[in-house]
């Protein structure tokens, strides 16, 4: 059994990823510069969905089977489509999609059984007409870059598990200069395959 694997680990990654991108919507939705800039997408909502991003990624894990590894994955992909698409910051609006066309492309190209787009649409509260629309512009955004190598794997869990002991009780300075770092910023590696897997920046979001 893979450390991924173990019951309880898998609950405090999905926290840990909900609280991140839960503070870097609130920031960009602060942002008035971003707001200015910022296009509008099929990813983005009328209204800010009244599910939280951790209920809502519990409910997405839950009923979307997907392999733990999965959700780091897309955790890779939405990082790329940030840095890919810098009109499009991640925000209150667009979070829910972001997170369930991401985590559905990953598990197509990840897991050897998926579900069809309906059956996505219906975990995430959307029509499959607009889950079709989300995977599309997705897989335009990403320039259909999908494959994550071993390497590139192993350097996003390493950074989660490394902010994850860091927000343990027992480290409360370290903890808050972590968390000050992710309201104003977004971790991303380069992917550069001759490159360490340690080679790595931050991407303002």
């Amino acid at each position: 059994m893979t450390e991924l694997e173990i019951p309880s680990v898998m609950p405090k990654i999905i926290s840990f990823l909900s609280s991140l991108l839960n503070r870097v919507a609130e920031s960009n939705d602060l942002n008035k510069q971003l707001m200015i800039h910022q296009k509008i997408s099929v990813f983005h909502g009328l209204t800010r969905p009244t599910i939280t991003i951790q209920s809502y990624l519990e409910r997405i894990f839950k009923y979307a089977n997907c392999s733990p590894s999965c959700l780091i994955v897309a955790y890779v992909y939405l990082d790329r489509f940030t840095q890919m698409q810098p009109s499009l910051p991640i925000n209150s609006f667009n979070v829910h999609r972001l997170l369930i066309t991401s985590v559905m492309v990953a598990a197509k190209f990840m897991d050897d059984i998926y579900y069809n787009n309906a059956y996505y649409a219906k975990v995430g509260g959307i029509t499959t007409i607009e889950m079709n629309f989300l995977e599309v512009d997705f897989l335009f955004g990403l320039g259909f870059h999908l494959n994550v190598t071993p390497c590139t794997f192993q350097a996003y869990y390493a950074h989660l598990q490394r902010e994850m002991l860091l927000m343990q009780p027992l480290n409360f300075v370290d903890s808050t200069l972590s968390l000050e770092k992710s309201l104003k910023a977004h971790l991303c590696f380069t992917e550069d395959e001759s490159s360490s897997h340690q080679n790595q920046q931050q991407l303002a979001l």
